[in-house]
């Protein structure tokens, strides 16, 4: 009796150490660090692809739950929002980035309604908190880019290197994927992955160029397109491409440096009326609430808010230059 009592607790020790592991083997296999990883590299290969016809690839997912991802793509225009998350390298969903926006534009009304502020100040209120994450991933987007600019001509010096020590242009893109700086080594390295898993040169280069939005990309896209149907030598294509990319920057930096004046001045121009309305709200309220509970000072205001906006636009116009 003793014998079958010890047989059945060694039995029932094994099948729970049995199906702990199957349970862990399980999550590894679909949840793990390397599931993950491998799932984030096939989403990206099909961020901003144009057409996509390998059925390795997966498409990016708008959210985690199928209902909600369901309902975002019937949304017009959704692709850009999640296009604008690839390029800005994030790594949130569309639905965390849209949920984000609404929760903080919900709490900024309920703050203003709460802190017994005008009733028409909610709306504005709320739609400026709404759209702040999508300046900041503008601007995330913005810095992203021009970091990817400034490594493009080493990367192009490398990829030359490669091609005249003799490897193929897959074998260069895969060593400025492996050695190069982030953020260009991930684009380079999705690029990679796209022509191993069977999509042609020509769309994989199209999809970096359409996630990687830079002028110097496209050149870089077209002139290895046009090489490839007329021939020449790559190598030295990829070296006097990398030195006027490297000349473009220079010129762009002293265009910056000249026109520093002007966007000093747009930017005080710009926010000196709201901090002056702020500071004589502070000091007297009764006298600035003539300016929305009076009809005639609402019409002042709403012109000179378009007036302001008509003097932005335009001064950014004059100090936006194209190199």
């Amino acid at each position: 009796m003793d014998y079958v009592y010890y047989l059945f607790v060694i039995l029932a020790f094994f099948a729970v150490a049995g199906l702990i592991e199957g349970l862990l083997l399980t999550w590894n296999a679909y949840r793990g660090p390397e599931a993950v990883r491998i799932k984030r590299r096939l989403q990206a290969m099909s961020a901003g692809a144009q057409s996509v016809e390998t059925p390795l690839l997966k498409k990016r997912l708008l959210s985690e739950v199928p209902l909600l991802e369901r309902l975002l793509l019937e949304m017009p225009r959704i692709k850009l929002v999640d296009r604008l998350l690839v390029q800005a390298g994030s790594k949130v969903t569309v639905a965390t980035f849209l949920g984000t926006c609404v929760m903080l534009a919900a709490a900024v009304g309920v703050g203003v309604i709460v802190l017994g502020q005008p009733l028409g100040l909610v709306a504005p209120a709320a739609i400026i908190a709404g759209m702040l994450p999508f300046g900041y991933m503008v601007r995330q987007r913005r810095k992203r880019l021009l970091t990817i600019e400034a490594q493009l001509p080493d990367s192009l010096d490398l990829m030359s290197r490669a091609l005249r020590a003799g490897h193929a242009f897959s074998g260069a893109l895969n060593m400025v994927a492996s050695e190069g700086p982030e953020p260009i080594a991930q684009e380079f390295r999705t690029t990679f992955d796209e022509i191993n898993f069977g999509v042609s040169m020509q769309d994989a280069l199209t999809n970096l160029a359409t996630r990687v939005d830079s002028t110097d990309v496209r050149y870089f896209v077209v002139a290895v397109l046009i090489q490839r149907e007329t021939g020449g030598n790559l190598a030295e294509l990829m070296t006097n491409l990398a030195v006027l990319i490297r000349e473009r920057l220079k010129l762009n930096a002293t265009v910056r440096v000249l026109s520093a004046e002007g966007r000093l001045s747009a930017w005080i121009l710009g926010l000196l009326p709201f901090a002056v309305g702020l500071m004589i709200n502070a000091v007297n309220p009764r006298f600035m609430s003539v300016l929305w509970a009076d009809p005639l000072g609402v019409r002042i205001v709403v012109g000179a808010l378009a007036l302001m906006a008509v003097g932005v636009v335009w001064m950014w116009r004059v100090i936006s230059i194209r190199v």
